[in-house]
Parts: structure tokens; C-alpha cells; sequence
């Protein structure tokens, strides 16, 4: 069985699940995806990752931010949800968000939903638009009542209602770099690559001191592993957690890091191992600007 969140894009989650060869929990170990993915819809997120750590053979699909660059609330709803669960592949899905409404349709609101929100907030912010957030469960015809004669919606390209044409500007939301989503499962112990794959790990600081993160990210540097991401947040056990993302080219090195860890006390868990490597699209990238450039 195979699930996704309430908040998230059901047509996206499918077309992930399509995409990823992911059918299931049997899915995601080589048996082909089914041609129409029916997703069950398992609550909020805290709900979703409760039940697939409770309901064996159920799985999850879930908006990744991206491999190298993870969302923060998954990071962190992850590492608070139980120890079992772990994201084990991820795959880049093509948007397919359009900007509708009826022909004559002249500003007004554009009704939308949050996972279309979460994607398409820049391009809409570029287009001078002023947004209206509905939940995720809320029924077209009822998000077309409330964009009215004159409003617009953004939806799924599925989800089309007839009568409604695509606006101007439209074609700006396709344009988008594709989303990655994942494979949440809950499992006994990471999947075993001998090819590169993205971790994601969690640590706490072995001790609560000035510095005391220098040690662990010298055991990481040790291992030769270069860190892609380092995010610190704040712990009711210490001072801090922190969260990073990783390039890793056999288990044998994750093994032998974890190992390393746990020699010196260190907490940590392992959140996520997506095989593969120069994941494509990358994450968005920052143009800095420097003191005295």
C-alpha cells in the first residue's frame, strides 16, 4: 500500500509514485508501478509517518525539497517520528500545475491550494497576483465557486474542470524545474548500495561545550565524506541537533562512519539513503555577495 499526506499534491504524489516504479512497499523493490496509482490519504504529516511506522507494508510518498538541499519540516519531522522510518529513493517529478479560469476571466482571486502555493509562489509573486490558500481537500467545483465570474484557479492539469481555459502566464508554471519527492518506509536498517547514494544523517554533540561540534565533523571529514548540507536546530536534550545531507559511495563508508560515532558516544540517525548521484535538477542556488567584493 501506498500513501501520501492530506497536504500534498495528489496528482503529483501519483505521478511520483508512477515515476519511481513505487507501487508499494513491494514496489520499490523492482515490481512495476501500476499505471493508475491510487493513494490513500493518511492525515497530516505527524499522522502520516505514525502510520507507516505502525502499519507494516504501507509506504509514503512525500515532497522531499530536494536530496541534497531537504526540506527543514521533514528533517525535523522525521528525526522526531519513530527510529524505523527512513526515506529510501527519491525521483524528480515534472510540475503540472496550470493557471485556469473562464475565458472572460479578468483579475479576481486565484484560488489555490498549499502544495501549489509551495511550488508556484514565485512565479505567481513575479506574475502580480494576489493568491487565495484553500486546503489541499478542498473540492474543485467549490474552489471554482469561490474564484467567481472573474477569478482563476491554479490546479493540477488532471484536475481541469471543462469550461476553464488556460490564462497568459500560464506557461511560466510549467516551466518550473521539476519537484522531488520520496520514498518514505519504515525498515529495520538503511538499504545496502555498493553505488553512490545521498544520506541523509542526523547527530547530537557528544558533550555540551564551546566547540563541541568540531569533533564529530572532524569523524566525518575523517571518513571522507564532504558535507553537502549542515543545519543546526535547537533540542530539548542539549543545546542543539543537527541535520546534514551527504554524498556517500558504498554502505560500507555510512557503516563504518556510524560505527565511528558510535565508538565516541555520539547520537545520531540515519534519515535517508536515495540511491543515486548528480541529482538533476539541483537545488536552487544562491548568488552571494561577499564583504569587500
Amino acid at each position: 500500500m501506498l500513501g501520501r499526506t492530506e497536504n500534498e499534491s495528489p496528482a503529483h504524489a501519483a505521478l511520483a509514485a508512477r515515476l519511481g516504479g513505487w507501487s508499494g512497499v513491494a514496489g520499490a523493490a523492482g515490481r512495476p508501478a501500476d499505471d493508475d496509482v491510487e493513494l490513500l490519504d493518511l492525515g497530516t504529516a505527524a499522522d502520516t509517518l505514525a502510520t507507516v511506522a505502525s502499519i507494516a507494508d504501507l509506504a509514503a510518498v512525500v515532497h522531499l525539497g530536494h536530496p541534497e538541499q531537504p526540506a527543514t519540516r521533514l528533517e525535523e519531522a522525521l528525526l522526531a517520528g519513530d527510529p524505523s522510518l527512513i526515506l529510501t529513493a527519491a525521483v524528480p517529478v515534472p510540475a503540472q500545475w496550470v493557471w485556469v479560469g473562464r475565458p472572460d476571466a479578468t483579475g479576481g482571486p486565484v484560488v489555490i491550494d498549499e502544495p501549489g502555493l509551495r511550488d508556484c509562489r514565485d512565479v505567481l509573486r513575479t506574475l502580480g497576483v494576489s493568491p487565495q490558500l484553500v486546503p489541499t481537500r478542498t473540492p474543485v467545483e467549490e474552489r471554482v465557486a469561490l474564484a467567481g465570474a472573474t477569478g482563476s484557479l491554479v490546479l493540477e492539469r488532471d484536475r481541469v474542470p471543462a469550461g476553464l481555459v488556460e490564462l497568459a502566464g500560464s506557461e511560466h508554471l510549467a516551466a518550473r524545474p521539476p519537484v522531488w519527492y520520496g520514498l518514505l518506509e519504515s525498515r529495520a536498517q538503511w538499504p545496502r548500495f555498493e553505488s553512490p547514494a545521498q544520506v541523509w544523517l542526523a547527530f547530537g554533540p557528544y558533550d555540551d561545550h564551546r566547540g563541541s561540534l568540531q569533533p564529530t565533523l572532524t569523524v566525518i571529514a575523517d571518513a571522507g565524506i564532504d558535507l553537502q548540507h549542515l543545519r543546526s536546530h535547537p533540542s530539548s536534550l542539549g543545546p542543539h541537533v543537527f541535520f546534514t545531507s551527504f554524498s556517500c559511495p558504498r554502505v560500507a563508508v555510512l557503516d563504518a562512519l556510524v560505527a565511528d560515532l558510535d565508538e565516541r558516544g555520539i547520537a545520531h540517525r540515519t534519515l535517508a539513503v536515495l540511491p543515486g548521484e548528480d541529482l538533476v535538477p539541483g537545488p536552487q542556488v544562491l548568488s552571494p555577495r561577499w564583504a569587500g567584493a
